[in-house]
């Protein structure tokens, strides 16, 4: 009996997908591949750099210390690997946008490319607010609150861990705006509810700062104050982009 043309579709079309996810899968592998072997080299560089706000603020003659054997090798390799991800990010979200944006209506892709490119955009800015102004902050009290007769000499390993979850915790607070717009799209939440909660959001930006950064007071109002501008950016961001039924398909 011969197979229904309906079901031989279903499969040539699913495995035509599968075979645009796999190439898209591998343009995006490739590009952190070559931009990870353009960094190797530099990778002590690169974690010198990035111990520079605990180095400077460490007492005379402390220093970052190793406490495996291969840490001075890998952990900077591992450093390079986070970096290559961090530039290659772009070109990751371009073939994920690729591959899913031939199934979306109209109106969801000239909302879905601006909250991309703002998601993007907002998480570099979240990374870097924490790098310049937080950690040399957090360093700052962490050092000068050790006690009499103790050292600090942190290991590199560790350190890199901490900045990395700094990086990847303050980059997804800078995402509020986003995360705003998109609630507002799928009926969630409306701009007349999210300006009568404000109260609600600035109490749970100053609960996850508190989570989320050292234990100084100083890093938590750096990261509750510009969540609560953010939220308020969102709430901006609403009034101009979501339309009431934004997210229902186009007539006809």
């Amino acid at each position: 009996m011969a197979t229904p043309e309906p079901e031989v579709d279903l499969q040539q079309g699913l495995f035509s997908h599968l075979l645009e996810l796999r190439s898209r899968l591998l343009k995006a592998s490739a590009t952190v591949l070559v931009v990870l072997l353009a960094l190797v080299p530099f990778a002590n560089r690169l974690y010198t750099e990035l111990a520079a706000p605990l180095v400077a603020r460490l007492p005379a003659g402390a220093h970052l210390i190793a406490t495996e054997v291969a840490s001075p090798f890998v952990t900077p390799l591992k450093l390079a690997f986070y970096a290559a991800l961090f530039i290659s990010m772009p070109m990751i979200l371009y073939q994920l946008w690729a591959f899913v944006s031939p199934g979306l209506y109209k109106h969801e892709k000239r909302l879905a490319r601006p909250l991309l490119a703002a998601a993007l955009v907002l998480f570099y800015m979240g990374c870097a607010f924490a790098y310049f102004l937080v950690l040399p902050a957090a360093f700052r009290f962490l050092t000068a609150i050790t006690p009499q007769g103790v050292e600090m000499m942190t290991d590199i390993t560790h350190y890199l861990d901490f900045v990395m979850l700094m990086f990847f915790a303050f980059g997804l607070c800078f995402e509020v705006p986003v995360a705003v717009v998109i609630l507002a799209a799928v009926g969630v939440v409306d701009l007349d509810k999210l300006r009568s909660s404000r109260r609600y959001a600035i109490v749970g930006a100053f609960a996850i700062a508190a989570f989320i950064t050292p234990p100084d007071i100083t890093s938590m109002i750096m990261l509750a104050v510009p969540m609560c501008l953010l939220y308020e950016l969102g709430v901006l961001a609403v009034r101009w982009l979501v339309k009431p039924g934004s997210l229902k398909p186009d007539a006809g």
